[in-house]
């Protein structure tokens, strides 16, 4: 068991018995959504809902062995049994995915060189609208928290854009597009590379992860006019790669996964100012073989965060400490396949999903309430190309 790491003191996450196996599309009706998720690893806490769940499913149309679309499915929600219902096709290379807070409509990527992004109604899965990115490789997206703006992140060009929501929950033409071309690109990196977007929990904020330039940006969004406004940058280590931040739900705290040194990083989060305060980098207890953190997310009642590890292939689990201000690395297991490249949890806390990139499956673990202990839900879930998990 390593150190707990806090944020500095003057800023004062085995088997199972049921199966999750995979079952083949059955039906081609669109599963019905009750409980809305903001973004994909993202959840809120409420009971453990009864019945079907739905589930949906990023892909790589555009890879070997890859998907046609969005994969449709629903999980139990106490066994974790994951059941395929089918595909909504005509969405390109759908690697990232997130729901409107009503719960009508789903956004998704288009991991592409002429990148996208495209809004379908969940109900009868038409594609609403498909609308440029601005930049290359967009890899993340999110809805704001008023559910009028849509958030992309363009890998490729070191860009973030916004678009606005239609009451339809269509696309608009993009209202702005920010490039980070500043500061210069860390150790290993030839430009920016925009990982994520995300509002704080406040919802004051907008913040962007760019792994090219080693740094977390921190915007204002105009909610009239939709463009965003640069008011802090908080900066890692050289050549740290950071690739997703998670909230803790206090909102004081957050948790960067750095994909390329391999490590975590607690940071101190203003609500005010918006300034971001990362801390010094812990290890993900995967030793020293190769490995590329992918995602961290934290149970509703912030009590865990688990981390998902690519070459390592397993879940770190760390039992958070100090009102959110530390991180101790409890321990890790086995993720069931290759190269999890997206983890999140159900509404309730009570499920965790990851998304096999290499393996084509999605895993599902029972989250123990009181420990926090990961206990595999049966057998993984077949999937092509598998990258993104996104339960309701």
């Amino acid at each position: 068991m390593l150190a707990a790491t806090a944020v500095p003191a003057s800023l004062a996450g085995c088997s199972g018995s049921e199966g999750a196996g995979a079952s083949s599309p059955s039906s081609s009706s669109a599963p019905s959504v009750s409980a809305p998720a903001a973004e994909a690893g993202s959840p809120s806490a409420s009971r453990t809902p009864t019945g079907p769940r739905p589930l949906f499913l990023g892909t790589y149309t555009s890879a070997e062995g890859g998907g046609t679309g969005v994969g449709v499915a629903v999980y139990d929600a106490r066994s974790g049994r994951i059941t395929g219902r089918g595909t909504i096709d005509g969405v390109g290379d759908p690697s990232y995915l997130a729901v409107h807070p009503d719960g009508r409509t789903l956004y998704a990527v288009n991991e592409r060189p002429e990148g996208g992004v495209t809004a379908v109604r969940i109900s009868d899965r038409k594609v609403l609208s498909t609308r440029s990115s601005g930049g290359e490789a967009p890899c993340h997206l999110s809805v704001h928290p008023g559910g009028r703006w849509l958030l992309s992140a363009n890998y490729g060009t070191g860009s973030v854009a916004v678009h606005p929501i239609e009451p339809s929950g269509a696309l608009g033409a993009r209202t702005d597009l920010v490039v980070h071309g500043s500061p210069a690109p860390g150790p290993g990196q030839q430009g920016p590379h925009a990982h994520q977007i995300v509002t704080s929990p406040d919802g004051g904020h907008v913040l962007a992860v760019d792994l090219g330039t080693d740094t977390v940006y921190t915007y204002r969004l105009d909610e009239r006019r939709g463009t965003l406004s640069e008011v802090s940058r908080a900066r890692t280590r050289p050549g740290a790669g950071p690739r997703h931040l998670t909230f803790h739900p206090g909102g004081r705290y957050a948790y960067l996964a750095n994909e390329v040194d391999d490590t975590v990083v607690v940071c101190a989060y203003d609500p005010d100012s918006g300034r971001l305060t990362p801390g010094g980098p812990q290890s993900t207890g995967t030793g020293s073989g190769t490995n590329y953190p992918a995602q961290l997310v934290v149970t509703p009642n912030g009590a865990y965060a688990y981390l998902a590890n690519r070459g390592h292939d397993s879940l770190t689990r760390y039992a958070v400490e100090a009102g959110g201000a530390r991180l101790r690395l409890v321990d890790t297991v086995p993720v069931g396949g290759e190269f999890p490249r997206q983890i999140a949890l159900s509404p309730d806390g009570g499920l965790l999903f990851a998304a096999l990139q290499r393996s084509s499956a999605v895993s599902v673990f029972r989250v123990d309430p009181d420990s926090g202990e990961l206990r595999r839900a049966g057998e993984p879930f077949a999937s092509p190309v598998a990258v993104c998990a996104l339960p309701l």
